[in-house]
């Protein structure tokens, strides 16, 4: 079978941006709250940093739990990996993750600045360049016969999309507006040439759109 290409659970704000402006090593997705952009996330039963009981089932949680099946690696923009910028100072920043990532796959961080690659428990990450087929290529490689995840940020996530690579996009706009920062649309409705589209409301708040060929 086909190594798909997919990008899931991807949170971006009413006005369609994913990450605000401004960010640094205390604000990751600069003036963006993430708590209020993945509440949505967060309150399901399957949320993996869950501590107490209780949360909500449905749609939410069928996407929250489904974030891992079948992926064998992920490829992601070097400023979700960290918020250096230009060449690498030294090699002392290892991600926002800590040891415990949340990945445990290979990942291929784009970036005109090579590095070693770094191992954290059971992720190796990958600092690559090229263009986005060649980068998903070796994903697949690494995948070995599994799909590949296609992290973020926008602006990454805009360039495989412009590609032609994504096959699959789940996309959850959140009810709040941020004005400015990384931008995914201006509206969803732009993709709608390319790809078969679902739009369905959530109690928590957001709404899921559902991109497939």
């Amino acid at each position: 079978m086909a190594q798909l290409l997919k990008v899931q659970n991807f949170t971006v704000s009413s006005d369609g941006y994913g990450a605000g402006t401004g960010q640094s090593l205390e604000h990751p997705f600069g003036h963006a709250d993430p708590r209020v952009m993945m509440a949505w996330a967060g309150a399901t039963d399957s949320w993996p940093n869950r501590t107490e009981p209780g949360g909500s089932r449905g749609l939410d949680d069928f996407l929250v739990r489904d974030f891992s099946r079948n992926i064998g690696a992920e490829i992601m923009g070097r400023n979700k990996f960290g918020p250096v910028r230009g060449e690498w100072p030294d090699l002392e920043w290892e991600g926002w993750w800590g040891d415990d990532t949340p990945f445990h796959t290979p990942v291929f961080v784009l970036t005109h600045f090579p590095r070693p690659a770094l191992t954290k428990g059971d992720t190796t990450f990958h600092f690559v360049g090229g263009d986005p087929a060649d980068v998903f290529a070796q994903a697949k490689q690494a995948a070995e016969g599994r799909d590949v995840r296609l992290g973020g940020g926008a602006q990454t996530v805009r360039e495989f999309l412009d590609a032609g690579l994504v096959d699959s996009l789940h996309v959850a706009v959140a009810p709040v507006e941020l004005g400015d920062g990384s931008r995914l649309w201006t509206t969803p409705d732009e993709l709608d040439d390319r790809y078969e589209h679902d739009v369905v409301p959530s109690p928590s708040g957001v709404v899921h759109h559902l991109f497939w060929r």
